[in-house]
């Protein structure tokens, strides 16, 4: 599946010394019983022509129901997950209250097989984590994605 796309947003705060992330958990039934490796940034698909932080900016609003934050978005870059896709993030220092999120949804056939299509949220949970338990639970292939942002809050650039 080569040439698919995904671009999302990372909030992260102050906490203490340190920083806290913002994960969702991953929603329906392949990922309901799992705890690590089963938490992602919010992001989702795109094709161009559509840019890659708008894309960002409008799955955010998809997935947690709530609009992208106003601050100021830290490039993150990009990196290939296991399965092909070009994951592109964002970090934005803000707050969010996890009661407040309202989770799109998605369909699809379960159990499989059946002919039935359930509906089900695209995140069925949101928290803030430390890096130690972001990294714990978020899917192997976003992990850099905590890495690039302790750099970049350790050793901001000018600007």
């Amino acid at each position: 599946m080569a040439g698919r796309r995904s671009a999302g947003l990372l909030l992260f705060r102050r906490a203490g010394s340190g920083h806290e992330v913002l994960l969702g958990h991953m929603g329906g039934p392949l990922w309901a019983r799992r705890d690590a490796a089963a938490w992602s940034v919010p992001k989702g698909e795109y094709v161009p022509p559509e840019e890659p932080q708008d894309a960002a900016r409008r799955e955010f609003e998809e997935e947690l129901g709530l609009p992208a934050p106003d601050g100021r978005w830290i490039p993150l870059g990009e990196t290939r997950q296991a399965g092909g896709k070009i994951v592109t993030v964002w970090a934005v220092r803000a707050g969010l209250d996890p009661a407040a999120v309202v989770p799109g949804t998605f369909r699809m056939e379960w159990p499989r097989g059946s002919g039935v299509t359930r509906s089900f949220p695209e995140i069925d949970r949101v928290a803030w984590f430390p890096p130690e338990q972001a990294r714990e639970r978020l899917v192997a292939g976003q992990r850099v994605f905590l890495e690039r942002l302790a750099d970049a809050v350790d050793h901001p650039g000018p600007g």
